[in-house]
């Protein structure tokens, strides 16, 4: 017998009303500011979100980044006019004070000057209640602010309302303290927030080692005009290079920023926005479109950028020709802006990759790359081909991330010229070809013998490897015939989700093409550039072989919240390689004991399958980091690929992205309160005719909270229903039934909702509006239709 536990809520459990309104309010964070910070520094980051109520902890991926809850501040995004009040006197009192110190004369802060009139009337009246001051982040430790952050409080609380785009997803804020290490490493961390529901989803956390600087907004044009002092004070001192500048765009901002360089350096600036935030499902691109523009010291322009190559955040390459101040910009290209629009800017002669080739090795091969660039130390990079890795992996040049691919084909290289059939570069199969589209109208053609019936795969590796190369590929005989070609290539689920390797590419670019020859005879496999573009960065990798089944794997979400001894529901997808079709196994890999999965196979020709990951009756003490992996038999092998973790991020109201996470965490919430067990008696699988009926039983204790519950289908498949629930002296009784469409050989699981209906606490609306609570799910129940 499996013992299962379904957890529950108290009926008390104090909870926002709304009818019928199931409570499934995932924590979730939208934004960090600043997103990142310098080595051996402390610094205080706001990260706002939905649902962060009760925020206790936070979680750093990787060693030696520490970080604590300051304080949750509350949705407060429209003041009264009372609250507005408070805010102005309240600042004017630390403005004044800050004057003073300078020993200069008056300035106001508010030009209607409203705030000495609130102060000479609590004076006047010290009966008249007081109005608290609003939490919000940028009120934080308030007294201590100096002349510029005043201004840039000032600025951020009395923006104009009509410019504000209100969100609920980003109302609320979670002051957070950071301490990195000064021997952290550099590079990307993942930050989750625990709150009473939970951990949040992961945001990126970039751990630098430049300085770092916070754009501050400096007041308008007409006050500076008027206090030609305060203009003084605030005239913004050129930074000294290299340097890091964070800052967030609001709508129709323009950040600008100026900086001293001498003649004949080689600046790299390096905009950091979308990758901070890869999509924004409530905005079209989808997310934030950075633009960088660089001036000199008249003001002219000598540079602009708004991507680079097919990324959408703008790396600008500029060599000074003389010394002195400049000029960088920045904005959203159609001047939108949010709290979530955050950037960070990195300026210097900092080392940049522009290319390298190959783009990959043979697996165990020894492998040097020759690496082109900006400001780099050396133009030759080993590539680690060591056996049991990844296919796809990472290598780092002097802090850049480089994409590289390793494979267990014989490898070789194109040579020029090839751009005809009968010039082309014969090959045997199978291979893979280290190439290049050398300039503007290449065509690189490869020749091989084949026969009748035979089956050839072929597929680019460019795009995912960080080559600008938009490929096009054609299969044609030896009269020219095109049997086959392929332009872009991605897997597309049902719900607009597109599962691509890397999950941040729109435009999948790499070409990938099956296809049976006709006939025995002579045939070309034709490598071009869709675009007609061409040059050294334009490499590639293209397999040639008979097709070669496989899988990889892909879940969501990344961050697990789990009741002790229930379950959750957990979404694997397979990205199934040259036509393998056959079903998958899912595991758990050296898990803390206790944990189990339930439904773990993926049935043949299925591209996703909902299963549940149960987890131990103990309360976990902290968050716990999961591996999951998919085992299947290929011919005569068993391959056993990992499950990369992901979250499931919405682009512009529409399309669906898997983007990777650094690692799966699985946290207890609510173990304090009591469960009450649930012992399976029925067998699985589940077995089912067409428009036939079964029932699944379960042993309960007779407990009256037995009946206060109520048990659903999520989302089912189609044509299966759950017709009725009965409590009765066998235990719990699930009745299920089968629509006659419902197609013989069928498999899937069925996820088994359970939730209460409660009365809140606290409800000023009405005493009898009640809410749907969910308390989980039970153990995933496989199923099959004979």
């Amino acid at each position: 017998m499996l013992y299962i536990r379904l957890s529950f809520f108290i009926l008390c459990f104090c909870v926002t009303a709304g009818w019928s309104q199931t409570n499934t309010n995932q924590p979730h964070i939208g934004y960090l500011y600043p997103a990142g910070g310098q080595t051996g520094t402390t610094i205080q980051i706001t990260a706002g979100g939905q649902f962060l109520r009760g925020a206790n902890k936070v979680y750093v991926s990787g060693n030696g980044v520490h970080a604590s809850v300051i304080k949750y501040i509350r949705p407060n995004t429209n003041f009264n006019k009372e609250e507005r009040d408070e805010i102005e006197m309240r600042l004017s009192e630390v403005w004044n004070k800050r004057i003073a110190e300078l020993n200069i004369d008056a300035i106001p802060l508010f030009r209607n000057n409203r705030s000495k009139r609130n102060l000479n009337k609590t004076a006047a009246d010290p009966n008249n209640q007081q109005v608290k001051v609003p939490d919000h982040p940028l009120l934080y430790d308030l007294e201590n602010k100096n002349i510029r952050e005043l201004i840039n409080i000032r600025e951020a609380l009395f923006f104009p309302r009509e410019k504000r785009q209100q969100n609920r997803q980003l109302a609320e804020t979670v002051l957070i303290k950071i301490t990195i290490d000064a021997n952290a490493a550099a590079g990307n961390r993942e930050l989750r927030i625990e709150t009473g529901q939970g951990l949040t989803n992961p945001v990126v956390f970039q751990v630098g080692e430049l300085p770092e600087v916070c754009n501050l907004e400096t007041g308008n044009q007409k006050m500076l005009a008027r206090f030609p002092v305060l203009a003084e004070l605030l005239k913004e001192k050129p930074l000294n290079l290299p340097v890091l500048i964070n800052g967030q765009i609001m709508p129709g901002d323009a950040d600008s920023f100026h900086f001293r360089a001498q003649a004949g350096q080689k600046l790299v600036i390096q905009t950091y926005a979308r990758s901070l935030n890869p999509y924004l499902a409530d905005a079209v691109p989808g997310w934030f479109q950075a633009i960088t523009t660089l001036y000199d010291a008249n003001g002219k322009e000598i540079a602009f950028d708004d991507d680079y190559r097919f990324n959408p955040d703008p790396v600008m390459f500029y060599k000074i020709l003389k010394n002195g101040e400049y000029e960088l910009q920045i904005r959203d290209s159609i001047y939108r802006g949010r709290e979530d629009f955050v950037y960070r800017i990195a300026i210097g002669e900092l080392p940049f990759v522009t290319q390298m080739f190959p783009l990959g090795g043979s697996e165990g091969v020894k492998t040097i790359a020759a690496i082109d660039g900006w400001n780099l130390a050396k133009t030759r990079l080993r590539l680690d081909t060591s056996k049991g890795n990844e296919s796809v992996r990472q290598t780092f040049c002097q802090k850049n991330t480089i994409p590289y691919a390793v494979d267990t084909l014989p490898e070789c290289n194109e040579f020029e010229t090839n751009n005809t059939f009968n010039n082309s570069q014969k090959i045997d199969l199978p291979v893979i070809i280290n190439g290049r589209i050398g300039k503007s109208g290449d065509i690189d053609m490869f020749g091989f013998k084949g026969f009748a019936g035979q089956k050839i795969a072929a597929e680019v590796f460019a795009r995912q490897l960080n080559s600008p190369l938009d490929s096009l590929l054609r299969l044609t005989d030896e009269s020219g015939k095109i049997i086959e070609w392929n332009d872009d290539f991605c897997a597309i689920e049902e719900n607009y989700l597109y599962k691509d390797p890397t999950g941040l590419l729109t435009h999948h670019a790499d070409s990938y093409m099956q296809a049976e020859l006709p006939s025995d005879g002579n045939f070309c496999i034709q490598l071009s550039d869709s675009q007609n573009h061409g040059g050294k960065p334009y490499g590639y990798r293209l397999r040639i072989s008979a097709p070669q089944p496989d899988f990889s794997l892909r879940m969501t979400p990344s961050s697990l919240n789990i009741r002790p001894g229930s379950s959750a529901a957990i979404c694997v997808y397979v990205l199934r390689k040259d036509g393998y079709d056959g079903e998958i196994t899912i595991t758990l890999k050296d898990a803390p004991a206790g944990f189990e999965i339930n439904g773990g196979v993926i049935p043949a020709g299925r591209s996703s399958i909902r299963i549940t990951l149960t987890a131990p009756r103990s309360a976990l003490t902290k968050p716990v980091s999961l591996q999951l992996a998919g085992s299947a038999k290929i011919g005569d092998k068993i391959i056993t690929r990992p499950i990369v973790p992901c979250e499931d991020m919405m682009q512009a109201f529409l399309y669906r992205h898997l983007v990777p996470s650094q690692q799966l965490l699985a946290a207890s919430i609510n173990a304090k309160w009591p469960v009450p067990p649930i012992e399976r008696n029925s067998s699985f699988p589940v077995k089912m005719l067409p428009d036939g009926e079964t029932q699944i039983t379960y042993k309960i204790q007779n407990r009256p909270i037995y009946k206060q519950l109520k048990f659903e289908l999520n989302q089912p498949p189609e044509g299966l229903t759950l017709q009725d629930v009965n409590i009765s002296p066998e235990g719990l009784v699930l009745k299920l039934k089968a629509d006659k469409k419902m197609k013989s050989g069928f498999k899937d699981n069925l996820i088994i909702e359970v939730s209460t209906e409660i009365t809140p606490r606290n409800n000023r609306k009405s005493k009898n509006q009640k809410q749907i609570v969910s308390m989980g799910v039970l153990p995933a129940v496989p199923i099959v239709i004979e």
